[in-house]
């Protein structure tokens, strides 16, 4: 699942198959030899942190104005965390980490040390994160004179040695086939395609690829802490950044001094993370109908229907039109779902992506082009996407087992388009390249409550398309003391970053205080968009 806010295309939730959207399984049970040898590797990890962590306190970081083509500018200060590649290793091969900061906006006396943030992915930089000084964002005004705000490339992300699996300019080249396959030959050439981009993984990336894990990037996280001189880790994490929240806390229980957890990620094992692309699969579908819901209900705005089965048909209708001559000669169905999955994502894109659907019913094709078309020229944009792609795959591949059995995903994936068609077949190509993954695949973090672990605050919409409402619900239960703040009858992913003075005045509270209501709350829903 990403938890990226798109950009034009969201091919941040591409695959070498289509470009489109995913989170994430398949936990097996270790046999006990298997586990004792995994419990060795783990101390040796943990003392490698521990090493990693010593170092980096004493070396700091050398902060400096970012560089110009970073497009972070001043005040923002970027710099550099080195850490170990393989944390049993930790005075072998050493890795880059981009971070950058703002200090707080308050007093001296004000200051409560940095804020750490993940905004998802797996594949997401948080380095825009300052900007939301900069950018004078309201919500965060108040947390903003406490705390300085830290964003970071994790591990194979953006500037933090990248990875790559597939040529950038290929990786965005359209249009590709259709998700839903219409025959044998169909799924057999996507199995093809999935099988190349993981050889492609471990051709561009072999050597980083065994260690693009979950927690190695919580081990990550922990060295950043000290390289910042903070004794404890605040942290922000939204999608996938929860999960990361989640094994940090595992992993690192007494290293927390707050943490806000936003549309989280289920991180029970037997979800990570063939399972949890299974249930985005159904709550896409979800979200889907109530955005075409919304659609119907504002007809006199986008004159596409007023009732969900009508919007449904022009849906319908354009996918086929796609399917039989792409748009532009290059606006496929796979493209469309690129495009169109914003909507369920983020209530955000509801009337951009309403607004070119209607265009094109009227008679304006190249709004839906300008839309959901690659842009060749943008040979950045591409390889940002393509990096983003990459680091997903690795990470979700190399974190958890997956099936090897091409049976079982085409039972599974057939029977739930059957009755969610909008995301499963695109969802199914995009992650399988990990049932011939190329690395050994590990076995997930067991979350739970250690020892020091404070109150750790859980924020969460019912209606969330990429990151269940279970879960949210399942960490809460794992993390002792947590609270539970839900959005009811929402669906927007990333719930911290709305204006919902129910959720906002309650996270600014913990943040500044520590202090949780006394009882988990339930908050009415952010504003709906309006056409």
């Amino acid at each position: 699942m990403r938890g990226i806010r798109p950009t034009k295309r969201v091919t941040a939730l591409g695959s070498a198959g289509a470009l489109v959207t995913a989170t994430l399984i398949a936990g097996a049970v270790a046999a006990p030899s298997a586990t004792a040898d995994a419990g060795r590797a783990q101390d040796r990890e943990a003392r490698g942190a521990a090493t990693a962590a010593a170092k980096a306190a004493k070396a700091g970081i050398d902060w400096q104005d970012c560089p110009a083509d970073w497009a972070l500018a001043k005040p923002i200060q970027c710099g550099w965390v080195t850490v170990p590649l393989d944390y049993a290793h930790p005075n072998g091969k050493q890795i880059k980490l981009a971070v950058d900061r703002i200090g707080n906006t308050g007093t001296k006396e004000e200051r409560q040390g940095a804020l750490v943030y993940n905004p998802g992915g797996p594949g997401g930089s948080g380095m825009r994160f300052p900007t939301r000084v900069t950018n004078k964002n309201p919500i965060w005004a108040n947390t903003a004179k406490a705390y300085d705000f830290v964003g970071f490339d994790p591990r194979g992300v953006g500037h933090s040695a990248p990875i790559s699996c597939i040529d950038p300019q290929e990786f965005v080249k359209a249009p590709k086939a259709d998700p839903v396959p219409d025959s044998e030959a169909d799924k057999l050439a996507q199995r093809k395609l999935a099988a190349e981009y993981a050889d492609g993984c471990a051709e561009r990336s072999g050597e980083m690829l065994p260690q693009m894990t979950t927690p190695n990037t919580a081990r990550d996280l922990d060295v950043i802490r000290a390289a910042l001189g903070e004794k404890k880790l605040n942290f922000l994490g939204v999608s996938y950044g929860t999960y990361i929240g989640a094994v940090y806390g595992t992993l690192f229980p007494s290293h927390v001094r707050r943490m806000v957890v936003d549309s989280v990620v289920n991180p029970s094992r037997e979800n990570i993370w063939y399972e949890a692309n299974l249930g985005q699969d159904v709550a896409f579908e979800g979200r889907w109908n109530d955005w075409e819901d919304w659609v119907a209900k504002n007809d006199a705005t986008f004159h596409l229907g007023d009732t969900r089965a009508e919007v449904q048909d022009q849906w319908l209708k354009l996918r086929a039109t796609a399917k039989a001559n792409p748009i532009g000669g290059v606006v496929g169905p796979a493209e469309l779902i690129g495009f169109f999955q914003s909507a369920p994502y983020y209530d955000s894109s509801w009337v951009p992506v309403a607004t070119v659907f209607s265009k094109y019913v009227a008679g304006d094709t190249q709004a839906i082009v300008d839309a959901a078309a690659p842009d060749l020229s943008d040979t950045a944009g591409n390889a940002s996407a393509e990096n983003g792609n990459a680091v997903y795959t690795a990470v979700e591949c190399t974190d958890a087992k997956w099936p090897t059995s091409w049976k079982k995903w085409d039972r599974d994936n057939t029977r739930l388009n059957k009755d969610y068609p909008f995301m499963t077949w695109a969802n199914a190509w995009m992650n399988l390249p990990c049932a011939t993954w190329p690395v050994k695949q590990q076995t997930p973090v067991n979350v739970k409550t250690g020892k020091g672990l404070p109150a750790v605050l859980i924020v969460q919409s019912t209606n969330d398309a990429a990151t269940p409402y279970e879960g949210a619900v399942e960490l809460h239960k794992r993390f002792k003391g947590s609270r539970l703040i839900t959005e009811k009858d929402a669906g927007s992913h990333g719930v911290t970053g709305l204006v919902n003075p129910c959720i906002n005045t309650r996270v600014d509270t913990y943040l500044l205080t520590g202090k949780t209501d006394a009882a988990d709350v339930t908050c009415t829903p952010h504003a709906t968009p309006k056409p």
